[in-house]
């Protein structure tokens, strides 16, 4: 930090943070502080635009003088994944904020990237309708959702926040605000960099992408560039700022319900999951909760306690050993009219059997990480049907219970490992998980983790998508200014 504090007493600091005043409004263009970190490197200057023209200049201004810029949203991801090489600018979005084009009974609504999405979700809910995307990070702008590709357990029906993406605007490294969508939707504009350069974009780390073109279809009609706006989905703003994204919009569900049953192992996990897919009950999501179990003394309990007086089904009352405490939850969302919703509850409590419950609120855990500040977070993804050996192979290398939790019904589950594990141990655990699931189709990330895990190990894995990524960033940002090394391959 000392560093980059020297750094703005360079001749020529003071002048730059000058003309960010000049372009962002003086409250709005400061030297940045301590708290202003991106996954550790700390930033020279930070800039709050006021609108998507301001933005523009700041990355004029950041290209005419050679330096990078790192968009932030709320900050609630801005440790997640590899720490960028330098942040000169970090770019806040919280002013290219708002609800927009949202009429009522519309089924698209354009977002500003700064906006909350709990704002965007009270917004619409006043007209009866939804953004179904429900990423965990709390107070998570928008932008960042989408930079992150964050989702919630909706993602099991409804797919990742970039299946929602209908239309975007953003700002390349140049400055230029480029506008790509649907024809008759208000981001429907000139076509994407990549398509008038004549390029080929890649998937990003959030996928998402067409690849091979430059332009994609969507609802049986072509779109110019809307797979280059979809590169953005998982880029950490390594290949342009978003300024508005349109996304589809939905009635809220009539009816809700959560049945919930106790789950003891992962293969059992994993037969529960095979047989509410296969009994087609449109589940909304499937989410599973491995915690790891809590140790609690033994002690032999008198059948005369007051405890376990009245309790005739208890051990020390029927002198059967006890079922061993649930390991965790499988929990199934059931959405839609409120009739349809009770019947298929029904039929979904039969299939689970007598230890299904059925709840109009969902579990405290719903929608949460399993892990905390300072854990190494990771990422798993994994068909279905080998979700079980996963887990099972986090726990072998780990040689302990590890909590896992995340949307089951498609294999993307979240895990924690303690943050006082050595690297070198972390980096053993990820080899041994990397090669089971190499063998099914799966990767494991690392999400975020802390700074000496961070640098000594390899976040992303196998990355088969990497030489279309590096492609991407070639087009799109061939001067490195955006966010570098933020992507895979220091990109």
């Amino acid at each position: 930090m000392a560093a980059a504090a020297s750094s703005t007493d360079r001749p020529g600091a003071l002048e730059i943070t000058r003309k960010l005043a000049e372009i962002c409004g003086r409250p709005f263009a400061r030297f940045a502080g301590p708290a202003d970190e991106v996954a550790g490197r700390t930033a020279r200057w930070v800039a709050v635009p006021g609108g998507p023209h301001a933005a523009a200049e700041v990355l004029r201004l950041a290209a005419a003088h050679d330096l990078t810029v790192v968009p932030r949203g709320a900050g609630t991801k801005i440790d997640w994944g590899a720490a960028p090489a330098q942040v000169d600018i970090m770019l806040d979005t919280g002013r290219l904020a708002g609800v927009w084009h949202e009429p009522e009974g519309s089924s698209v609504a354009e977002i500003g990237a700064g906006t909350p999405l709990r704002a965007v979700q009270a917004t619409l809910e006043r007209t009866g309708r939804r953004l179904p995307v429900d990423a965990p990070s709390p107070g998570a702008t928008l932008g960042g959702v989408l930079a992150a590709d964050e989702a919630g357990p909706l993602r099991h029906r409804h797919g990742s926040p970039c299946a929602q993406l209908v239309g975007v605007r953003y700002l390349d490294a140049d400055g230029e605000l480029v506008s790509v969508g649907l024809p008759g939707t208000a981001q429907f504009g000139q076509a994407a960099p990549s398509a008038r350069r004549g390029g080929s974009p890649a998937a990003g780390p959030g996928g998402g992408a067409a690849p091979g073109g430059a332009s994609a279809v969507l609802g049986g009609a072509e779109v110019p560039g809307l797979d280059v706006a979809r590169l953005l989905c998982g880029s950490q703003g390594g290949l342009g700022v978003l300024v508005s994204a349109t996304m589809r919009v939905q009635a809220v569900p009539a009816g809700r319900v959560w049945v919930s049953r106790p789950v003891w192992t992962p293969l059992e996990v994993h037969d529960l999951v095979r047989a509410v897919l296969a009994a087609r009950l449109d589940p909304a999501a499937v989410e599973l909760d491995l915690p790891v179990p809590v140790s609690l003394p033994r002690r032999r309990i008198p059948a005369s306690h007051p405890s376990v007086a009245g309790r005739p089904d208890h051990p020390a009352v029927t002198g059967r050993p006890a079922r061993p405490t649930a390991a965790g939850s499988l929990v199934v969302l059931l959405e839609g009219g409120p009739a349809d919703v009770a019947e298929r509850a029904d039929r979904l409590t039969a299939l689970l059997g007598p230890e299904a419950v059925v709840n109009h609120a969902a579990p405290e855990w719903w929608g949460r990480y399993p892990f905390a500040p300072g854990d190494t977070a990771l990422r798993i993804e994994v068909p279905i049907n080998d979700l079980h050996a996963a887990v099972y192979a986090l726990r072998d290398a780990a040689g302990t219970p590890v909590p896992v939790r995340g949307s089951a019904g498609i294999g993307a589950v979240h895990a924690a490992l303690p943050g006082s594990l050595p690297p070198e141990r972390v980096a053993s655990i990820l080899a041994a998980v990397r090669g089971v699931l190499l063998a099914r189709q799966g990767r494991c990330v690392v999400v975020s983790a802390p700074a000496p895990v961070r640098r000594a190990v390899d976040l992303w894995g196998e990355l088969p998508t990497l030489p279309r990524l590096r492609n991407a960033k070639a087009h799109l940002d061939p001067h490195h200014r955006l966010a570098p090394g933020r992507l895979p391959g220091g990109l």
